[in-house]
């Protein structure tokens, strides 16, 4: 009796909340951003674009080490000072590179080689742009080695480029110009990118060409030091870049975010809980109705016994 009574208000009444639980449900929404296309610029060239010309560098960069007037009977030395975050620092030797480095913290660290004598160390920056910034201090100091009068003369190594760049997977070609010392040269270049050093080898001074292939892109630090068949060594450090894409595996580990966003369609919950109570009263009054008539029918009965 009790189930024929309430199923028709507990069917309505279930089906209600089923459809509030429905609408209440998030609609959980992934999109995936993903990274610009990056401009693959060709060998030599750093992968910029720009819509218009920014000033170039307004402070230069100061030697703090060496210090002036100092006296070395080693090479290479160390040669460190502070400089504006981002841009890259060109050390010159006698007017001549020396080697280069990207600009960290404030402050720069590089090693390079000595002339036999007077060497007057300058440091250059450069903006992404490839601008110049101003001069720095000069810091003057003093070679000697005795090994040197034995064996002749020193071997200068150095580049007309202090950074270079090139696209992954494609190779990336440095010229260097070694002068000096006796052939034949041994060379090992370190690329900077965990690889194995490169070893080369060449009969006689004269122009370089290394070259290496990079296979993600970044910012590497290329180390090259040649030996010539006395022992006689130099040293040179520059600055590498590698543009372009990366591998799609990469691409997704490094630069694919997921975002998840919920969201509540509150209309559609409005409804439901507007027609809920009112099927709840419509199911209630016919079971009261359904009650009335049972009621009266088993009045009219019992009259006729």
């Amino acid at each position: 009796m009790w189930a024929k009574r309430y199923t028709p208000t507990f069917l309505v009444a279930s089906l209600a909340v089923c459809l509030c639980l429905v609408l209440l449900a998030p609609l959980r929404v992934s999109a995936a951003i993903n990274p610009l296309p990056i401009p693959q610029p060709g060998s030599g060239s750093y992968g910029l674009e720009a819509t218009k010309k920014q000033p170039p560098p307004t402070q230069g960069a100061t030697i703090t080490v060496p210090g002036n007037g100092a006296s070395y009977s080693t090479s290479p030395i160390t040669v460190s000072g502070l400089c504006l975050t981002g841009l890259l620092v060109q050390v010159y030797d006698n007017g001549v590179l020396a080697g280069s480095i990207d600009c960290k913290d404030g402050s720069f660290s590089i090693q390079i080689s000595l002339f036999v004598g007077q060497n007057d160390i300058t440091a250059s920056v450069f903006d992404d742009l490839d601008q110049p910034g101003p001069a720095s201090n000069t810091a003057t100091v003093t070679y000697s080695n005795a090994n040197f009068s034995a064996f002749g003369t020193l071997i200068t190594l150095t580049s007309n480029y202090g950074r270079r760049a090139a696209n992954p997977g494609t190779e990336l070609t440095w010229p260097l110009l070694l002068s000096g010392g006796s052939g034949p040269y041994a060379f090992s270049i370190d690329w900077g990118d965990g690889t194995p050093s490169q070893l080369k080898s060449q009969s006689s001074a004269g122009e370089v060409d290394l070259a290496h292939t990079y296979k993600q892109s970044g910012l590497y630090h290329v180390v090259v030091k040649v030996t010539d068949v006395n022992g006689v060594t130099a040293f040179l450090q520059v600055t590498a870049i590698a543009n372009g894409k990366v591998n799609a595996a990469d691409a997704v580990a490094a630069t694919t975010k997921t975002v998840t966003i919920t969201k509540i369609v509150w209309i559609p919950v409005a409804i439901a809980f507007a027609m809920l109570f009112p099927t709840y009263w419509f199911g209630r009054k016919s079971q009261l109705v359904s009650l009335h008539k049972k009621l009266q029918k088993r009045t009219e009965d019992y009259k006729e016994l």
